[in-house]
């Protein structure tokens, strides 16, 4: 497997553009959020008496995949994702509809992002490797 640096400067070299970075630094979080509330709204699953919500099994391999980065990438992705998970439960209180806003956010967010890579006149990442989705917000998180 790659280092986090060999992720980040592989990743880094499809984002040199300036206005592209700037949309990734909006969009990627966005993007992030948006699939947490997709998952979210999944039916649970049901385990005789217990519903488990697919978001909790989800995140299992991701966190792994974060896990074999570094300590710091996990424990930033992991408290991301509780607060995308504290943003999605506050606006269920209010009644906002987490399924629609999430299918709404996810697709302004990636035609957005794809803006962006037609501007840096590079094709994203994750054609190359899939795994550059969960690269994406720890770039953006790390950038200055």
């Amino acid at each position: 497997m790659k280092s986090l640096q060999e992720w980040l400067d592989a990743y880094g070299e499809s984002h040199q553009n300036n206005t592209n970075r700037k949309i990734h630094k909006v969009a990627v979080p966005g993007i992030y959020l948006s699939i947490v509330g997709l998952i979210w709204s999944l039916p649970p699953l049901s385990l005789g008496e217990m519903n488990i919500n697919w978001v909790w099994l989800v995140m299992l391999p991701v966190m792994g995949f974060y896990a074999r980065l570094s300590k710091s990438v996990l424990l930033q992705m992991l408290l991301f994702t509780l607060a995308c998970l504290a943003t999605i439960s506050f606006l269920t209180l209010f009644g906002v509809p987490i399924l629609t806003s999430s299918v709404v956010l996810f697709v302004v967010l990636w035609l957005l992002q794809f803006v962006g890579h037609h501007i840096e006149g590079k094709k994203p990442s994750f054609f190359d490797d899939i795994q550059f989705l969960l690269i994406g917000p720890i770039w953006v998180f790390r950038q200055k």
